[in-house]
């Protein structure tokens, strides 16, 4: 039997303001996001402890990894339970991790606070925001994914500049994990109090699916072991893995990039992530409305093509500033563009019900990426002393993955579900 339809005027008042689930994704992403603001802990832990670049690399490749693994589980979690506990736990998770570095007094202690504890409550408070965009905004999908996520690529621009510039200088680094994890916990619990889901059925007054749109959504929900008999999946898989590689390379070694390309001070070097988060904050919500007129797949291939020649190009404006700010933008907008539309384009393809563990599965892409991406950019610096065969193997990174987008088609209905379909409709 097929399942009734919900207007908004057959729902609760507490239910119609959807805008505030963007509001409580917004909270929680930013202060996820401070994640890609590592680079500006890189210095000065290598100057106290002496270490390499390889080593505190590995510090983000740990998050990165832990936070892609868990969000399956996350995502699955919250299908079956809802949003707000999943969210919760993730706030609790990476406020505490980011409070226990101020004790940090070794690599192993920093790899389980930051990369462990911290890529955990990643996992766990990202899983939240994708699923209830998708489910709240099925006439905005895009927009409304682009707008929550785009918090996760802001973090950086307010928690990168206030730690390097302010808190470090004052405090010291120690007492600057301290500071940010008692905010962390704020933000994070105002943003899961703000996270639910809608009533099952739920479609905004007045809209209708247009199944001609190029951003049509499936009318089938997909469980997991049909997403991975879809040949789509793993070809979005490579290009995701490949694609946002390149991105999380340049993340991970911005600031010390700036500075060996001959940035005079901190202050512009730090001003390069904060260009780089604005980039990735408007390439998640832009692309993302973008890919609701011109299609989801349309907008990853004009991105990635673009981000493939970005990337030696960043090398080459060396320590030009201005120019060094353009491309940071756009090769973090193309970044950014990656993690809005893969998100949207698992609910378009694969259906709602069973979206936090599908675009969970998906999204160990990105785990893969936090391994290459941070790996590429340390071992080849400390073997080469400078960024040039980084920033261009990257750049063939991104060739592959576009040619994986290029084959990459929206999957078929199982041929037993369409029967299905049909009985039912």
């Amino acid at each position: 039997m097929a399942t009734p339809k919900v207007t908004v005027s057959e729902i609760p008042q507490s239910h119609i303001s959807r805008w505030w689930r963007v509001v409580g994704g917004l909270s929680m992403n930013i202060a996820l996001g401070t994640l890609y603001a590592w680079s500006v802990f890189v210095a000065p832990l290598e100057k106290e402890f002496g270490w390499k670049r390889a080593q505190t690399s590995n510090v983000f490749t740990i998050a990165v990894v832990v936070f892609a693994l868990s969000f399956i589980l996350a995502g699955r979690l919250q299908d079956k339970f809802g949003p707000f506990w999943v969210s919760l736990t993730g706030g609790v998770l990476v406020s505490l991790g980011f409070f226990l570095c101020a004790y940090t007094h070794s690599l192993n202690y920093l790899y389980a606070c930051f990369g462990g504890i911290g890529g955990l409550g990643n996992g766990f408070g990202y899983a939240t925001p994708i699923p209830v965009m998708a489910k709240w905004f099925p006439d905005k999908r895009g927009l409304a994914v682009g707008l929550a996520v785009a918090g996760y690529g802001g973090g950086s621009a307010l928690f990168g500049p206030l730690a390097n510039l302010k808190l470090i200088p004052a405090y010291g680094v120690h007492t600057t994990f301290m500071i940010l994890g008692v905010i962390f916990l704020f933000m994070t619990v105002i943003g899961a109090l703000l996270l639910q889901n809608p009533p099952p059925g739920y479609r905004p007054s007045g809209w209708a699916p247009a199944p001609a749109s190029k951003a049509a959504a499936t009318t089938y929900d997909f469980s997991p072991g049909e997403v991975l008999r879809t040949p789509t999946f793993y070809f979005m898989w490579i290009a995701y893995a490949l694609g946002t590689s390149a991105g999380l390379m340049v993340i991970s070694q911005l600031v010390p990039f700036a500075k060996s390309v001959g940035i005079p001070s901190a202050a512009l070097a730090t001003m390069g992530l904060v260009v780089g988060a604005i980039g990735n904050a408007s390439g998640r919500i832009l692309s993302g409305w973008m890919s609701d007129a011109l299609g989801r797949l349309n907008v990853l291939r004009l991105m990635i093509a673009i981000s493939m020649i970005a990337m030696p190009l960043l090398y080459n404006v060396g320590g030009n500033v201005a120019a060094l700010y353009v491309v940071v933008f756009i090769v973090y907008w193309c970044y950014g563009t990656q993690l809005s539309v893969n998100a949207s384009t698992t609910s378009d393809f694969w259906g709602t019900k069973n979206a936090g563990i599908n675009y969970g599965i998906l999204f160990t892409a990105w785990g893969v990426a936090g391994i290459i991406g941070p790996r590429i950019g340390g071992v080849l610096f400390d073997k080469y002393k400078n960024y040039q065969m980084a920033f261009y193997t990257a750049a063939v990174l991104a060739a592959v993955a576009l040619l994986c987008e290029l084959v990459a088609k929206r999957p078929q209905i199982p041929s037993y579900a369409r029967a299905e379909l049909r009985a039912t409709a």
